[in-house]
């Protein structure tokens, strides 16, 4: 079975809707199963959001994004403009054709997902205490001391 959310492997997280008695099958959905509590939450975040907007007529809201993401979204703002001004300010979003609408969205989601890529791997090592500037991989100069090799 794959997670709801993220569509890995499921891994004994599922939901229970209480809505149902116990003997009745609809309480224990056969999809509705999750990798992990974060998938789950996120799951009950999401469902409870859409059984008050289908109930109460709110508006669904999206799920909190890390302050990454946020930073991504932003950098996708200036290649969102400059897509726009090949195509034309003056032109609403609504006239665009397929192939425009289609430069917007690879613009847009080519630069999320570099920035996001960029983020991570500036995360990747935690910086090393000591030197002047991060380095990306602490060992990439250990071949050099490696004390059982023959210096040559």
């Amino acid at each position: 079975m794959k997670c709801w959310v993220c569509t890995r492997q499921a891994r004994g997280y599922g939901h229970t809707d209480g809505r149902h008695k116990t003997g009745d099958p609809r309480r224990y959905p056969l999809d509705w199963v999750f990798c992990s509590r974060r998938c789950q939450d996120t799951f009950h975040k999401l469902y409870a959001n859409w059984a008050d907007a289908t109930k109460f007529g709110k508006e669904v809201v999206m799920v909190d994004a890390s302050d990454i993401e946020i930073a991504a979204m932003k950098q996708c703002l200036k290649a969102f403009g400059e897509v726009a001004e090949i195509i034309g300010f003056d032109k609403p979003l609504g006239a665009y054709s397929e192939d425009e609408a289609l430069q917007v969205i690879d613009a847009i989601v080519t630069c999320y997902t570099d920035a996001m890529i960029n983020a991570h791997e500036a995360a990747k090592f935690p910086p090393v205490q000591g030197l002047s500037k991060p380095v990306s991989d602490p060992f990439a100069d250990l071949q050099n001391d490696l004390p059982w090799e023959a210096q040559s």
